[in-house]
């Protein structure tokens, strides 16, 4: 293990810390997508493969190794949209695009309405993007491009409006769209007890970072869905508090491009980021020095078998040989050296046989490594016949 540490250079750690950054961009990920419980599962299974493969269960081994090509087709049918949202949001983070941040005149203005709407019991959808392409998930509207004020938004709620159903669209200082018809939840329980605007809220928070904004009118409350939770708040007037928060993580106005929100993930998901630079240290030792073809030698018993009946074993000269075997070093870190054995077939005693030449075909070991050498390539035994055929 310390030659393998001696071997880590510079390029090494920068290598493992991309692979460790890349693996903990995907466990967060998963952790925010219908994928998390299949990723659990495929993981569970991928070490019991690496279990059976050890244990040279070769049919099993075959078995599995059908299952997770096929599974690879499989896993790409049901889960395309969340595969899709994720390469959009490295397309996003690699292009550093942003959206326009809202000023505070218009949070002022849609947290005045947000409490007005739940006051009159007005029913109301309002999205906010965050940095999520949201173009292929909203259908219909009519794009408006006007600025954002407390009297416009009252409007285009107004129950006597044309599209007061729909969601208003705010990008910016300006709302973009109205009457937008989005997505639907699929996590039915989430939905209660809310009805079809709450569960449009839930649907788009699903699919993307955007924050939605929803008014009851059976209740008059207001409550917020984001990272796919929809949860209500206590009171109208904390809706500014929420959009505040929102824009912080999601669009700050610092500069830093596609990292700042990166970055200031990581106190929060600290556990997954030890967990990656864990699996990347790992991968790294088995793929890189692990894949040398590298010789180990083993220092093995001799094992006597098949002895004749009215023989007894007095002696094996020497008791054991040195076992020198190759092979990657991975394989070698994973044998057992009680899989490493000599036996030889004593049944020629009996013809006064009692030397025995060690050849590389009487060493069991495991498949993955060879044989290289023996030593020494003979070994001498000595027995006496026992009372029974004196």
């Amino acid at each position: 293990m310390f030659r393998v540490i001696g071997e880590f250079r510079f390029s090494d750690v920068i290598d493992v810390a991309i692979v460790a950054i890349l693996l903990w961009m995907l466990i967060v990920w998963l952790r925010t997508t219908r994928a998390r419980f299949a990723a659990v599962g495929l993981a569970i299974l991928a070490g019991l493969y690496l279990l059976v493969q050890q244990l040279e269960l070769q049919l099993t081994v075959w078995l599995f190794q059908g299952f997770f090509a096929a599974v690879v087709l499989v896993m790409i049918v049901v889960f395309q949209d969340d595969l899709r949202r994720l390469f959009e949001r490295i397309a996003v983070a690699g292009l550093f695009r942003r959206q326009p941040r809202p000023g505070f005149d218009v949070i002022d203005s849609v947290a005045h309405s947000v409490v007005e709407l739940a006051r009159t019991k007005t029913g109301a959808l309002i999205v906010v993007p965050g940095r999520d392409l949201l173009e292929r998930h909203m259908q219909g509207g009519i794009y408006l491009a006007g600025r954002v004020s407390e009297p416009l938004l009252l409007s285009l709620f107004d129950p006597h409006s044309a599209g007061h159903d729909g969601a208003v669209v705010i990008e910016g200082s300006q709302i973009s769209r109205f009457a937008v018809h989005l997505p639907l939840s699929v996590e039915v329980d989430h939905q209660s007890p809310g009805g079809t605007r709450h569960a449009a809220a839930l649907g788009l928070a699903e699919r993307s970072d955007a924050l939605c904004i929803v008014v009851s009118e059976e209740r008059g409350t207001v409550s917020v869905a984001r990272d796919g939770r929809l949860h209500t708040l206590d009171r109208p007037e904390a809706i500014a508090g929420e959009l505040n928060a929102f824009l912080q993580t999601s669009n700050p106005r610092r500069r830093g491009g596609g990292v700042g929100p990166f970055l200031r993930g990581v106190p929060a998901y600290w556990r997954e980021g030890i967990a990656a630079l864990g699996i990347a240290i790992a991968m790294w030792v088995a793929l890189v020095p692990g894949d040398a073809v590298v010789n180990v030698a083993f220092a093995v018993p001799v094992r006597v078998e098949n002895l004749p009946q009215g023989y007894a074993l007095q002696e094996v000269d020497p008791p054991e040989v040195r076992v020198t075997l190759t092979g990657h070093r991975r394989d070698l870190y994973l044998a057992n050296p009680a899989q490493v054995a000599v036996r030889i077939d004593a049944l020629l005693v009996q013809l006064g046989r009692r030397t025995f030449e060690i050849s590389p075909e009487l060493v069991k070991h495991p498949r993955a490594l060879s044989v290289v050498s023996v030593e020494p390539e003979k070994v001498r035994i000595q027995v006496a016949r026992t009372a029974a055929e004196g």
